[in-house]
């Protein structure tokens, strides 16, 4: 069975992504920071007969991505890698004249330091395994200049460049730096408290661009949600 840490995985993306691969008979390793609700999101996904571990933990602290790894490796080792948790920094959002130092710092740390650590840990199974993959969570404001997004838009930056060093650095893992879009999530709620989402896709469906990835296991690089529904991407 394939093996899979999805971090962030108590809500939101994360949780739908985790359901779309338990259905598919994947074995899941799952981390958030709360406990109750990771563990209820992993019950539900035991009902499709994998395994589905949960493990509760900050992913800025190097003791818990020690664990994470522990757990992939008592599954049999580890296929993919998710670094889907992530925080918006300042909240509300502020133009960078005005941004928290301390903000920005927890962001980095969450955002770019912790996915980097994770990684780290994780390599000598991901080399192992016969098609081992990595997934960076990535944004729009990476690479767009949108008015008090800059602390985060720096950060998810920070982690694009990151994903791409080390698919030059690891020939043989497939590391892609994913821009899922707007997504009907508590962060984009808590970033734009006045905006109307209600056309915004929810999480489960944009889950399917990142099932196409995995399918077709495109080159190493960064992709967006939609191109990855396009025929042409191979």
């Amino acid at each position: 069975m394939a093996v899979a840490i999805i971090t962030g995985a108590s809500r939101g993306f994360g949780r739908a992504l985790a359901e779309a691969l338990a259905r598919r008979g994947w074995d899941l390793v799952l981390d958030a920071r709360s406990a109750g609700p990771l563990e209820e999101a992993a019950a539900e996904l035991r009902r499709h007969g994998g395994t589905v571990t949960a493990v509760a933990g900050d992913v800025a602290d190097g003791g818990h991505r020690v664990e994470l790894i522990a757990a992939a490796w008592e599954l049999g080792g580890l296929d993919l890698l998710v670094n889907n948790a992530g925080v918006l920094g300042a909240v509300p959002l502020r133009p960078l004249g005005a941004y928290s130092l301390d903000d920005f710092r927890t962001a980095l740390e969450v955002n770019v330091v912790a996915p980097l650590g994770l990684l780290q840990e994780a390599l000598p199974l991901l080399r192992d395994a016969p098609a081992g993959a990595v997934i960076d969570m990535s944004s729009d404001a990476a690479v767009e200049a949108y008015g008090t997004w800059g602390g985060y838009g720096a950060t998810k930056a920070a982690l694009d460049q990151l994903s791409a060093v080390l698919a030059v650095e690891e020939p043989g893992l497939r590391v892609w730096a994913v821009d899922p879009g707007g997504m009907r999530t508590q962060m984009l709620a808590a970033a734009e408290p006045d905006e109307d989402l209600s056309g915004v896709p929810r999480p489960e469906e944009v889950v399917p661009a990142f099932l196409r990835l995995l399918d077709v296991r495109p080159a190493s690089g960064r992709y967006s949600a939609p191109s990855l529904l396009m025929e042409e991407v191979r």
